[in-house]
């Protein structure tokens, strides 16, 4: 909690795509430790979401008390209802589950919404650089002008993923080629960076 209000609680949040027998022996493991350890003052809540209740794995024998007091919450992505007055974040989420014949649209519709009613403009970009980051892991066989294409938009080469994926790539491609004993000026200019950074990442190197 933020506020420092002691009735707020702290939440400890897992998000389960896989079958796991043995979720929730870690989850109520972790929440005690860390109770034991730090001694908040504030009261604690458990949210597990999951896509569906088929995923849902664990003996629930010695659980059941927990799993179905307030204090926890499950979430089963495909049972939440969809429409225009649905939560931002509840739809950002279905994204992610949603069949590829419906993410398009999907993803289309949240790019205009996020555009028209998210004001401020760091959380307006970030949440449209998780929906294409989203879109980019949904669609791996497509090219990036093929999801740029089908999103609507000019280009996701300005976006902050692509760059952060351009720059990783790029210091991959630039380790190789020093190992692979390349000149130093052919590299910077090759991938574009400047001869003092490349000799800097040389050096550490030898």
């Amino acid at each position: 909690p933020q506020q420092g209000d002691y009735t707020d609680p702290f939440y400890l949040v897992e998000v389960q795509f896989q079958p796991d027998d043995d979720l929730y022996y870690r989850i109520f493991s972790e929440l005690f430790l860390y109770l034991k350890q730090y001694q908040p003052p504030y009261p604690w809540r458990v949210v597990v979401i999951y896509p569906s209740r088929r995923v849902e794995r664990g003996n629930n024998v010695h659980f059941q008390e927990l799993l179905t007091s307030q204090q926890v919450t499950r979430i089963y992505l495909d049972e939440l209802e969809e429409g225009e007055n649905t939560p931002l974040g509840v739809r950002l989420v279905k994204l992610i589950t949603s069949k590829e014949t419906e993410a398009s649209p999907k993803a289309q519709t949240l790019l205009d919404t996020v555009s028209r009613e998210v004001e401020e403009t760091k959380l307006r970009d970030d949440i449209i650089d998780l929906i294409e980051s989203i879109m980019v892991y949904k669609f791996p066989q497509m090219s990036r002008k093929e999801i740029a294409g089908m999103l609507g938009v000019d280009d996701l080469k300005q976006t902050r993923f692509y760059q952060e994926v351009e720059e990783e790539v790029k210091w991959k491609v630039l380790s190789k080629m020093l190992e692979s004993g390349f000149d130093l000026e052919t590299i910077a200019q090759c991938l574009d960076l400047s001869i003092e950074v490349v000799k800097e990442e040389a050096n550490k190197k030898q």
